[in-house]
């Protein structure tokens, strides 16, 4: 048995090992058009790819106080897996075709349910098709399985553990959005724009390269290095607006062997939807 992907994957890798006992999903979304997504695999995708939505299959029902896309269920998001072919077996390759940005919400949640074997392929779709790979318009028929999920909750905290860890030196928050986002700048996605106070500014597409591809592990581990300032990786709670982008973030400090770092999901969302929550605004 070849030895499993467990955070980035090739397109040349992907095209050469791929077989019918992988399971390839394209996660591609728009927060501006939330339909781009399966348009766009219609036109054309990955041959053997799968659609999985954001907001349908990715993300739980909305409260109103939970943020823009809150975990799903755990049951529910393992048995819809499960419809589609994964198992305890299965290596899943995640893509979309903005570096990873949705696709590492996939590779995070596969990894809280449990399951290591799971892959972003590095460099999207447009790394696929320079590759002069093919696409295709078929939809397979997938197989049908049991997917048994053991969520690793360790993983990820809640806005109470964030409250009661501000300002203290176990918690390092760290904010994957666009930097005048994190300032309280041009906020077109929340009500309310800024930070939670004490957190650093770590924009996720600085992960990546000019040619779209995550930057190398030791770059990675350079730049994390120095926002950790040489604490341990288990102290960073990573977020963002909605708990998307921060996933791209832990998968390249996965990347960067920096292991431990847990996921805020609700991220800025959740948080400013409380007025009771303190806000911080400019550079931090």
């Amino acid at each position: 048995m070849s030895v499993p992907f467990t955070s980035l994957i090739s397109a040349t890798d992907l095209a050469r090992q791929v077989s019918p006992a992988w399971c390839i999903f394209d996660c591609r979304f728009n927060l501006g058009d939330p339909g781009y997504g399966r348009k766009a695999y219609a036109s054309g995708h990955i041959p053997g790819a799968l659609f999985l939505d954001l907001e349908t299959d990715l993300s739980g029902p909305l409260t109103g106080r939970n943020g823009r896309h809150p975990l799903p269920e755990p049951e529910r998001l393992a048995d819809k897996l499960g419809s589609l072919g994964v198992d305890d077996r299965t290596q899943v390759v995640a893509y979309d075709d903005v570096g990873g940005m949705f696709a590492a919400r996939l590779w995070w949640l596969l990894r809280w349910l449990g399951h290591d074997h799971v892959a972003v392929l590095n460099g999207g779709l447009q790394a696929w098709l320079s590759s002069g790979l093919p696409l295709s318009t078929e939809t397979s028929e997938p197989r049908a399985t049991t997917f048994v999920h053991r969520p690793q909750d360790n993983m990820k905290v809640d806005a109470d553990y964030v409250l009661n860890h501000l300002n203290k030196p176990g918690m390092l928050l760290v904010d994957a959005r666009a930097p005048d986002r994190y300032r309280g700048e041009n906020e077109t996605l929340d009500p309310v724009g800024g930070h939670i106070p004490g957190a650093v500014n770590r924009f996720f597409k600085d992960n990546l390269g000019p040619d779209g591809c995550f930057k190398q592990a030791s770059e990675l581990q350079e730049d994390f290095g120095q926002i950790l300032k040489g604490g341990n990786a288990n102290i960073a709670v990573l977020q963002c607006g909605s708990g998307v982008t921060a996933c791209h973030n832990l998968l390249a400090m996965e990347v960067a062997g920096l292991d431990g770092a847990r996921l805020y999901a609700g991220s800025w969302s959740e948080w400013c939807a409380d007025p009771t929550r303190p806000v911080a605004t400019g550079p931090g």
